[in-house]
């Protein structure tokens, strides 16, 4: 298969409206694939890479290289090409690397090379298209979705069960249960303004508190234990404790879904960046221990010695988490089982104040009466956090590619330093409607000082209003911080750059 075909579809995907349409899509594309290139296929389309990273920097993603006439790039092609740009190491790495995605956009055509683009520095991420690919799957294989969905929250990959569907058809389906030591896809939550709204919306329901950490998936059978990452990465060897800590448990056979935090000696969380580093480090597992201990926190159980509990329901799938994991290793919650007592919902609210300050990110709502929706963004979870704004000055912005291109999308942003210069924070191109894009780059180009061939310089005079979940260490940029899920929410046209948030209040909001 061409990677020109799965560049036009994903360019489909995002011009049809409806969900019928986006499934026909992919149930066309699933049909026209071979086992061997689903699962590429699929991850393509969702915006991921197989390789996960590739090193490859912006500034040899922005060099342009003259597009190919004709499109003859597969996408078993592209995988090897990746792969190869993956795997370099050592000197000179970089120019080898820019050497190899010089040779493979140029093989590619225009809008192949647009797709790449996006696809390589996660501008093409679309998280709601693997629940379409499911239903496209089960359409173009002639399966029930909902045999298809359970196959693929217990397969850990919908690439793996599209292959084995395309391979055997429906009958694969049985094949892909729980299994201790293959991870599960985790299940995921939607938003909710404040806890009072996520009560009315599930009823009774249990409020948790919901930590800054790293969320981890334990496997227990016997006395061999894996730890595995939200992405299903096996980083067993990279968290002793957790394991230790999973030895004890008073099961023989478990799989748990909890989190991984680092605390302070007052027991409040560390930065969410140190636990990251910690857990993200391959290095000196040893030393990392003792200079930065990690602790499990659990919330979830999905299997018990030997009885799959992802149907049951919250209530009772915590009764069993309760027999296998000692109070301190499990997260602090609250049962509220009447959401219009007015004294729950001020116990639920003060619950939620607590967390907060001690240092957590928020809370989790959960209807009591839900079961384990692995892999999907179910409604019967509601998560809980604040959301600050910060008012920043847009000092630069790159060029977009895709359906952007030829608009000014990626914005610098900077806060005001004591001098009246800006220290840039980071960059976000999340939050912008089509009609916005058209008027910031009109306003950009006018107040540019410098075009490049990634974008232009502009002069420091356009406030934007920036709603982030909060800031993460960072030796990037000048104030020693960088913004966390930063997105767009307006432009503050009624504000002068000298009325913009300067290093201070950015760094009080760290505090």
């Amino acid at each position: 298969m061409l990677l020109a075909e799965i560049a036009r579809t994903s360019r489909d995907i995002t011009t049809v409206s409806s969900r019928k349409e986006k499934v026909a899509l992919l149930a066309r594309m699933f049909r026209r694939a071979s086992p061997e290139e689903v699962p590429l296929v699929v991850t393509y389309l969702a915006g991921r890479l197989p390789q996960r990273r590739t090193g490859v920097g912006f500034s040899a993603l922005s060099e342009r290289h003259p597009p190919a006439v004709e499109a003859q790039l597969t996408v078993v092609a592209v995988d090897g090409a990746l792969g190869r740009i993956a795997a370099v190491r050592g000197k000179g790495a970089q120019t080898e690397r820019a050497r190899l995605l010089g040779v493979l956009m140029s093989a590619a055509t225009e809008e192949e090379q647009h797709f790449l683009f996006r696809l390589l520095t996660g501008e093409l991420r679309q998280g709601a298209l693997d629940a379409f690919a499911v239903e496209g799957l089960a359409e173009a294989v002639g399966a029930p979705p909902a045999e298809v969905r359970r196959a693929v929250m217990f397969g850990g990959s919908l690439g793996a069960v599209a292959r084995a569907l395309l391979e055997e058809g429906p009958s694969a389906l049985g094949r892909f249960e729980l299994q201790t030591g293959r991870p599960v896809l985790p299940m995921l939550a939607q938003s909710a303004k404040n806890v009072l709204e996520a009560l009315t919306k599930l009823g009774p329901s249990v409020v948790e508190e919901k930590l800054d950490g790293i969320r981890v998936q334990v496997h227990k059978d016997a006395g061999s234990i894996k730890v595995y990452t939200r992405t299903l990465d096996d980083i067993t060897d990279r968290l002793p404790e957790v394991v230790a800590a999973a030895v004890e448990l008073a099961a023989r056979q478990a799989v748990l879904d909890g989190e991984v935090i680092a605390l302070d000696e007052r027991g409040r969380p560390r930065p969410f960046q140190e636990t990251s580093q910690r857990v993200g480090s391959q290095l000196d597992v040893a030393t990392a221990r003792t200079t930065l201990p990690v602790t499990p926190r659990f919330f979830d159980v999905l299997s018990v010695d030997g009885h799959d509990v992802v149907d049951l329901t919250v209530r009772e799938r915590h009764e069993a988490l309760a027999r296998v994991v000692p109070e301190e290793l499990r997260v602090r919650r609250l049962v509220v089982e009447d959401p219009g007592s007015a004294e729950q919902r001020a116990a639920a609210e003060e619950f939620a104040r607590e967390v907060l300050e001690q240092g957590q990110e928020g809370v989790m709502v959960k209807a009591l009466d839900s079961a384990y929706s692995a892999g999907r963004r179910g409604a019967s979870w509601l998560k809980v956090k604040p959301v600050y704004t910060l008012d920043l000055v847009v000092l630069a912005a790159e060029w977009g590619h895709g359906r952007r291109t030829g608009m000014l999308s990626n914005l610098h942003l900077g806060a005001r330093r004591p001098d009246g210069s800006f220290a840039m924070l980071g960059k976000t191109f999340k939050g912008l409607t089509d009609k916005l894009l058209v008027w910031q780059t009109e306003h950009l180009r006018g107040i540019a000082v410098a075009e490049h061939s990634w974008g232009v310089t502009v002069r420091p005079e356009l406030v934007a209003e920036i709603a982030v979940d909060g800031l993460q260490r960072s030796t990037r940029y000048p104030a020693g911080v960088t913004l966390r899920f930063a997105r767009v929410v307006r432009y503050r046209t009624d504000k002068t750059a000298a009325e913009a948030d300067t290093v201070d209040d950015v760094l009080a909001l760290r505090r």
